[in-house]
């Protein structure tokens, strides 16, 4: 199949797997780990607090990048990605997405609304991308129509903020639309998952909960073994913590003394709160004490390192292909 419709940037990873940023999760360590071992990495940019600290972040990130592919020219390395929350609650976008055009960050990932013009135009200005959210038909459309050059369909089943629908609906209704590059998010955590993501229509394969089980991810050694220990029935999907529908695990909510079976609706200015703290650095309940998760839980069985995770997932996806083909 040809590739014309996919960025350069885009082209040549050495699995199709962009890892999803993940707040509180994704800091420096984890990106380095998942663009060294040629896949993209991705980070949210309000995981860097005070605001400053992102062009530290970037300029450290970049620097480390361009000294292992010195020193390792056969190797692939993926490229880099921010996510930038696009919500009138993010008094930091403007500042963020100005240090982030600075550094000439290759991919932004943009989330909850699309972006707005003058965004998409300052990134194209030097030749990133923009990815983008979406749970619906109806916010694929408004993303596309505000210029986007790709889609993140996030399906039932997706870790923290997720939608409801089937991938197989998802992607087949966006693919009728769309041609360009589609990537799938929801309970992907095997090479066989990566594989059947290609096999809908989709380009690309959207991990983030598989990489929550890491060694280098930013969790607590408790939140890292609810992974492992969890199966997709542990999983609940609720407004009830940010006022915008996501997966979390049972157990982080049981813990916190609230009953998962009978959550009250969520305040619809939740995630306002949750951004606001997330600015001043405080406490955040929703990510720090009520983990977030994907119904994949239970095909992750371990902690390794990103590059042992990535080399099981490559083998899978070849083995995949494998069994197809024979």
């Amino acid at each position: 199949m040809s590739n014309s419709h996919i960025p350069l940037v885009l082209q040549g990873l050495r699995l199709p797997i962009i890892a999803a940023p993940m707040f509180t999760v994704s800091y420096p360590e984890l990106v380095l780990a998942q663009c060294k071992a040629g896949i993209v990495g991705s980070f949210p940019a309000l995981n860097a607090r005070p605001p400053e600290l992102l062009d530290e972040w970037l300029t450290m990130i970049q620097d480390e990048l361009k000294k292992f592919q010195t020193e390792n020219p056969s190797c692939r390395v993926g490229p880099l990605a921010v996510n930038q929350i696009v919500h009138i609650s993010n008094t930091r976008l403007e500042q963020d997405v100005r240090t982030c055009v600075k550094h000439r960050v290759p991919i932004y990932i943009t989330s909850l609304r699309a972006p707005v013009k003058e965004i998409i135009d300052a990134v194209h200005s030097y030749g990133g991308i923009v990815l983008h959210d979406v749970i619906s038909i109806r916010h694929a459309q408004k993303a596309l129509e505000a210029g986007v050059d790709g889609l993140i369909l996030v399906a039932a089943g997706a870790g923290g903020h997720a939608g409801n629908l089937s991938p197989f609906a998802l992607v087949g209704e966006v693919r009728a639309m769309y041609k360009g590059p589609i990537i799938l998010s929801g309970a992907i955590s095997t090479g066989d998952a990566v594989l059947a993501s290609l096999a809908m229509g989709a380009d690309f394969a959207y991990i983030g909960t598989r990489f929550i089980a890491s060694k280098e991810a930013h969790a607590s050694q408790q939140y890292k073994d609810a992974i492992v220990n969890a199966s997709a029935s542990d999983i609940i999907y609720t407004d009830h913590f940010t006022g915008i529908h996501g997966n979390y695990i049972k157990q982080s909510i049981v813990t916190a003394g609230l009953d998962p079976d009978n959550l009250p609706p969520g305040d619809p200015l939740a995630f306002a709160k949750l951004s606001q703290a997330a600015k001043d650095g405080t406490s955040v309940k929703a990510w720090k004490d009520i983990w977030g998760a994907g119904q994949g839980v239970g095909l992750i069985a371990n902690v390794p390192s990103i590059a042992e995770i990535i080399d099981v997932i490559e083998l899978e996806f070849n083995a995949a292909k494998k069994r197809l083909l024979s």
